[in-house]
């Protein structure tokens, strides 16, 4: 995969990827970002093969993201409560 390839998905992926708590919303969201990344990839004359390549299955990336960053904030929610 090509360095310019790489640099798009990760700063896509560093912008547009945000917590959902429910698994039916990542699941949701994961679809319509994974439509919006190929589209803005073939904007910028990126292939949809030259990232899949190198990731795979790009929705499926964007939901293990997402789960991520929903565990990363539930852990930071919890880690906030004051101990009692």
């Amino acid at each position: 995969m090509s360095e310019h390839a790489i640099e798009f998905l990760r700063g896509w992926i560093g912008e547009k990827v945000h917590c959902q708590h429910s698994p039916a919303k990542i699941e949701k969201q994961a679809e319509t970002l994974a439509k919006e990344c190929c589209a803005q990839a073939a904007e910028e004359g990126i292939l949809l093969e030259d990232i899949q390549e190198e990731v795979g299955d790009i929705q499926e990336l964007i939901a293990s993201r997402l789960e991520e960053v929903a565990e990363e904030s539930e852990q930071q929610t919890t880690s906030d409560k004051p101990s009692e």
